[in-house]
């Protein structure tokens, strides 16, 4: 019986020190999440106004007019699949890895990937299925220091090949911010452009007075649109992955309490059944002395 009380002894240090570490990383999620969030917070307006205005200019493109809302056989698709570094978030990273797998499966057509994110680039980096991509090695390191200069870098670099023809189709796959609890697996349409299927009535029929000509706005407007609509989800998971972790981290802690609670009852359990044992052994002998 000692042993066994040693053994849930040990098990109630270990599981103290782990609930301990988890309420830790909860806090420290936690303090990032504030940070993220008031980032994400603020592009989020100017983001989703910007990708309006370029959904009703593109709806008001002539066909082929653009390079960048043009439509073509989709033979080749990038998959932008956007994760974080670290794990211990719940669900985050495989809720984005299982929606490019399922768009995946859901096409004839060759498919990419661009892994942003490490766990992205270990679930695809050697996956038989996913054809190679034409970009810089260490893109997917770009949460190590994320700004819009890097994510700027990455979008130019999708840009071009799909102007360059190598990819005919190219999505974003994120998980879009809700609040702390509540993140949403999201695969948006990134090339071509399309118009808004959000967008009904009146506002599809916006009509645009462009100032300078129509082409000069194709040139450097839609360009710049597309870069901030990369930040915009870049930003988005990197909040959602602090309160995944965040909420992930305070079940584990809670768990943590309900275990120690469960171990102490049963060490208190083992210590009574042990302490009884004795006390009958000592009467037993004491009895077998008077006899």
């Amino acid at each position: 019986m000692a042993g066994g009380l040693k053994e849930v002894r040990e098990r109630i240090v270990s599981v103290q020190n782990t609930k301990q570490i988890t309420s830790a990383m909860k806090m420290v999620a936690a303090a990032k999440l504030r940070r993220a969030q008031e980032a994400i917070t603020r592009m989020r307006p100017y983001a989703e106004k910007l990708q309006a205005v370029l959904s009703n200019v593109s709806d008001s493109l002539d066909a082929g007019e653009g390079v960048f809302s043009e439509k073509r056989e989709v033979k080749h698709v990038l998959y932008v699949a956007i994760t974080s570094n670290r794990g211990l978030c719940g669900g985050f990273n495989n809720n984005i890895i299982k929606a490019v797998r399922r768009g995946m499966n859901q096409t004839d057509a060759t498919c990419h990937v661009l892994p942003l994110g490490k766990k992205a680039n270990d679930a695809f980096e050697k996956d038989p299925s996913v054809a190679p991509v034409g970009f810089e090695e260490d893109a997917w390191q770009i949460f190590d220091e994320l700004n819009f200069d890097r994510a700027q870098t990455v979008a130019e670099h999708i840009m071009a090949q799909f102007e360059g023809g190598q990819y005919d189709e190219v999505k974003i796959v994120y998980n879009r911010f809700v609040n702390a609890a509540v993140q949403e697996a999201t695969v948006e349409n990134y090339l071509p452009l399309e118009p808004s299927e959000e967008e009904t009535g009146p506002s599809t029929d916006t009509d645009y007075i462009f100032e300078p000509s129509q082409e000069e706005i194709i040139e450097r407007i839609i360009p710049n649109s597309l870069k901030v609509q990369l930040y915009k989800g870049l930003l988005d998971s990197h909040a959602s992955e602090h309160g995944a972790r965040m909420t992930a981290m305070h079940q584990a802690t809670e768990n943590a309490g309900e275990l120690l609670r469960d171990l102490r009852i049963s060490y208190n359990k083992a210590r009574q059944a042990s302490i009884t044992t004795e006390i009958l052994e000592i009467v037993a002998g004491s009895e077998a002395l008077d006899s």
